[in-house]
């Protein structure tokens, strides 16, 4: 693959989706990548940060620097692989990553986040790491897909709603909690 062709796949990869996914709304679906975007540049800038902890003795500082950073590459990668154009692998995996459901990289991001800030509690790994758990909370929102209509909503709430295991009538008093909505008029 020439340099070209690589540059041309990698500017057009991400309008495109190559599993569609309609029920995303837009904003989400930019919103996660922009904020993985951000947030593994910060991850690996704070990560080096962090990585300064060595000077003063402090081994979790490093231990977490590290794994800062390799968190952020991580999230970069799967995200924006035209940071990455030389490594060719990276173009792969990220293809790998987005024919994956939401939900994965939501856990992946989530689990990733969480080590670094626990071996260096500070204002640098709680930034850069919050940001790639930020962007997983949006993965994860993503892969909870649209909220369902109002009709839906109201059939599920009423008294007679049908139980999803037994069939059967709920007697749950959580399924009454919603009123008929085409009787109450806010004024």
């Amino acid at each position: 693959m020439s340099f070209a062709e690589r540059l041309t796949t990698l500017m057009a990869r991400p309008g495109q989706d190559n599993v569609p996914r309609d029920d995303v709304p837009w904003h989400l679906k930019y919103g996660g990548r922009a904020a993985g975007i951000v947030g593994g540049f910060f991850a690996v800038l704070f990560g080096l940060y962090n990585c300064i902890g060595i000077l003063l003795g402090d081994v979790g500082c490093l231990i977490g620097g590290i794994l800062q950073i390799l968190a952020g590459f991580v999230v970069l990668a799967i995200e924006a692989p035209c940071c990455f154009i030389f490594i060719d692998y990276v173009q792969q995996a990220a293809e790998k990553a987005d024919q994956r459901p939401y939900w994965n990289r939501a856990a992946l991001y989530c689990i990733i986040a969480i080590p670094p800030v626990v071996l260096c509690l500070g204002l640098g790994s709680l930034f850069g790491c919050g940001l790639i758990f930020v962007t997983g909370m949006l993965y994860g929102m993503m892969a909870l897909g649209k909220k369902g209509s109002r009709e839906d909503m109201a059939a599920m709430a009423s008294p007679n709603a049908m139980s999803p295991v037994q069939g059967v009538p709920s007697t749950d008093q959580h399924s009454t909690l919603m009123e008929d909505p085409d009787v109450w008029r806010p004024t």
